[in-house]
């Protein structure tokens, strides 16, 4: 056995996508990193020993431009690239390599971090250093840092340390939750197993492990989906542990997922009701994937009211967007529905006070351990969410130690604009950084797309439930115009409305409603009489009030920050939830053929506004279609000459693509469409003239960083788009220079 010390300004503990994010980050910043993770594999319930698709708050598609940016932004649209078929395998080199890729990182694999040495009085306890053992290799380490992050979890490291937590459910009485209960108590969120199947080819037969058990004198067959096609992750349901210690009573929760597993199977291959004589099993997992453990106290606790109102924080640094999402303490042997769900209207954000301890002064957290109240945990623990919480954290931890501040002192508006400067996601806060010398350019284009003008070709889509529109208003919208048939003469009703905040594409406040008279006939352009100036760029709802006589034409295409939708009735429910009423499934990828009259949504000045990602409009430069404009070009012009050394682009990744890592759905291509694909970068150097600086091909990467071979000092600098990866037009977000 080998005694060790390692030395590093911040120390991650925890392997999965939170402190894999949060190690990047701190890395990027120029700091020394000591990533520990106690399992062979990083990516945590993602990862290959356990196989949960990575989700977030897209929630499958229900909310819209929501999909994650930053790190994990990066990880989605690699994985897209390598791994479209959804391998666990090649997930784990994703992860692993972006990792690899940070010189700053010291990773440890196959480390349980067991030990921790903090002191202090329990108001202001300090972390000295954490031991771990690296199992295999023998290796006995000592981890000293100014900081340390709590990735974990389970919280075992801030216990250690004397954190304060939770566990379990508060009283509906201490934060006013309405779905919490009356009584505190200590029930959580159970674990999971799952497997994997396939078709073997010919015929194989099953006979059961002596633990599996009978589960036709279970609930479950009656309760739960069974398939024999089914596999992975559409088995979440195999639940069990909320009403022991999911911790201290691992094995057992194990043992008992095991024998439901094999109990299914068994159930599956012998009961003679399913076609499964060629199938068999492939994997079984033997690490249960936990959902819920200790929750660390911080400056503030996130609660039900504040996801359901989507509160508005001064210091937020993520975004959530899955539903409140709680299960039955009995798991998989519940009478009831396997889960339950509240949706807010958007996405909502999340405060940096959230991920600090309020008692110990040198550790920041990230993951499903945040401080959150049981129910909103509800919807903070999956790990799109928590990954950007652990790039935030991460941020958060170099800049403290670059400050000498403690993190409970950290300013976060500083945090938040270097969140941005790294292309971190925050909903409705732009960058404002003052050394991008673009913000003080004139931009301009070569081309513009000035109005939305999607005529075909593509089919009917008839009028029989109402259909909504999603536009952007920038600065104003005047009588826009739908493609319809009619099968009779008919009148068409059609509501405006303002759906409120930025990040929100439901009808909330209605504006106006007209109704045209529409004669019989095919292919008519309707002139819909709506005018709308709103103080600010915003974002449009159009609801088409559903006509049996009616047919929009759609169109095989989509325009940035435009949505169609089709209304589906809401069940019976006592609270009213939009985002599962206005659905995009059938229409994802298509537009209803459509014009608006002019806008400025597309215009070359948004790539310096400061926004990444669509709020209240889509805030990108769009060219006209590349059939028209051959090589369109965006030109930042300077009224003095400055120095430039380096240039970032930052393309558009259309964050409304539901990308995931693992078998949930397939995409229809690898390579995101809208990003550009080749591009230049030209300078108008002072004295010379016109010069290329950079050339890129086969781009595949939302954002670009190009440090040039020397500074240049020049007056203008051009982006050059040659091709893109199948849209037709050139889309940027961003184009930034530093000196």
């Amino acid at each position: 056995m080998r005694v060790e010390h390692a030395e590093h300004d911040i120390v991650v503990v925890g392997g999965g996508l939170a402190g894999v994010c949060a190690a990047i980050a701190a890395a990027r910043l120029g700091r020394t990193v000591a990533l520990i993770n106690n399992r062979p594999v990083l990516g945590g319930n993602s990862s290959s020993e356990v196989r949960v698709w990575v989700v977030g708050a897209t929630s499958h598609g229900d909310n819209h431009y929501a999909r994650e940016g930053g790190i994990m932004g990066e990880l989605f649209v690699e994985n897209q690239y390598r791994n479209p078929q959804g391998n666990p395998y090649v997930w784990d080199t994703v992860v692993l390599d972006a990792v690899r890729a940070e010189a700053n990182i010291s990773l440890y694999l196959n480390t349980d971090v067991r030990d921790v040495e903090a002191d202090g009085p329990p108001e202001a306890r300090r972390i000295h250093t954490v031991t771990g053992w690296m199992m295999g290799s023998e290796r006995l380490i000592h981890f000293s840092a100014p900081i340390f992050l709590d990735c974990t979890g389970d919280g075992l490291v801030g216990h250690l340390a004397g954190a304060e937590y939770r566990i379990g459910r508060e009283a509906r009485s201490e934060y006013d939750e309405p779905w919490a209960p009356v009584e505190a108590d200590d029930i959580t969120l159970g674990s999971t197993l799952l497997f994997y199947t396939k078709d073997a080819g010919e015929p194989v037969t099953y006979v059961a492990p002596s633990f599996a058990k009978d589960i036709t004198q279970t609930s479950i067959p009656q309760r739960r989906i069974i398939r024999a096609g089914d596999n992975g992750t559409a088995y979440w349901w195999i639940e069990y542990g909320g009403e022991l210690d999911t911790v201290h009573d691992n094995d057992v929760i194990r043992d008992e997922l095991w024998s439901v597993i094999y109990g299914i199977w068994d159930h599956i291959k012998n009961s003679g009701r399913f076609d499964a004589d060629t199938m068999t099993l492939e994997w079984v997992g033997a690490v249960p994937g936990k959902r819920e453990y200790r929750r660390f106290i911080g400056d503030y606790v996130l609660t039900q009211n504040d996801i359901m109102g989507q509160r508005e924080f001064p210091d937020q640094i993520a975004f959530g967007g899955w539903s409140i999402d709680m299960h039955p303490p009995q798991g998989m042997y519940a009478t009831e529905a396997a889960s339950k769900h509240l949706h807010p209207d958007g996405v909502y954000p999340i405060p940096y006070r959230c991920l600090y301890s309020v008692n110990t002064t040198n550790l920041l957290f990230a993951g499903r351990n945040v401080s959150a109240s049981h129910i909103a945990f509800g919807s903070t623990r999956v790990m799109a969410t928590c990954a950007t919480l652990g790039q935030a954290a991460g941020t958060a931890a170099a800049l403290c130690l670059d400050r000498q501040v403690a993190p409970r002192e950290l300013d976060a508006g500083h945090l938040q604009q270097t969140l941005l400067r790294s292309d971190a996601s925050l909903i409705g806060v732009a960058a404002a950084d003052p050394t991008d010398q673009a913000r003080t350019a004139l931009v301009t284009a070569s081309s513009t797309l000035d109005g939305i003008d999607v005529t075909g070709p593509g089919g009917q889509w008839p009028l029989t439930a109402d259909a909504g529109i999603v536009l952007p208003v920038d600065p104003a919208l005047a009588g826009p115009e739908l493609l319809v048939d009619a099968a009779e003469a008919t009148t068409l009703v059609v509501d405006l409305y303002d759906p409120g905040l930025g990040q929100n594409y439901v009808p909330d406040t209605l504006i106006d409603t007209v109704q045209v008279p529409v004669g019989a006939g095919a292919r008519q352009w309707v002139r819909l009489p709506l005018a709308w100036t709103p103080p600010t760029a915003r974002n449009a709802f159009l609801r088409v009030r559903a006509n049996p006589a009616v047919a929009l034409h759609v169109a095989d295409t989509t325009v940035p920050g435009v949505l169609c939708l089709s209304h589906v009735p809401p069940p019976d429910r006592t609270e009213p939830q939009p985002v599962l009423e206005w659905k995009s499934a059938a229409l994802r990828r298509r537009t209803f053929c459509l014009r608006t009259g002019p806008t400025a949504a597309y215009s070359a000045d948004k790539v310096v506004d400061g926004y990444l990602r669509p709020f209240a409009g889509p805030h990108l430069w769009m060219s006209r279609p590349l059939a028209t404009d051959g090589a369109p070009w965006l030109q930042l012009t300077w009224a003095e000459p400055v120095t430039v050394s380096r240039v970032e682009v930052i393309a558009n990744d259309d964050v409304n693509e539901d990308l995931i890592n693992l078998p949930h759905h397939r995409m229809p291509f690898t390579l995101m469409p809208t990003l550009v694909r080749d591009y230049r970068i030209e300078a108008r150097a002072v004295g010379t003239g016109w010069q290329p600086l950079v050339s890129v091909a086969d781009n595949r990467q939302r954002r670009r960083t190009h440090r040039l071979a020397a500074p240049i000092v020049t007056d203008r600098i051009r982006v050059v788009v040659t091709a893109t990866n199948g849209t037709g037009s050139a889309q940027l977000i961003a184009v930034r220079a530093y000196a």
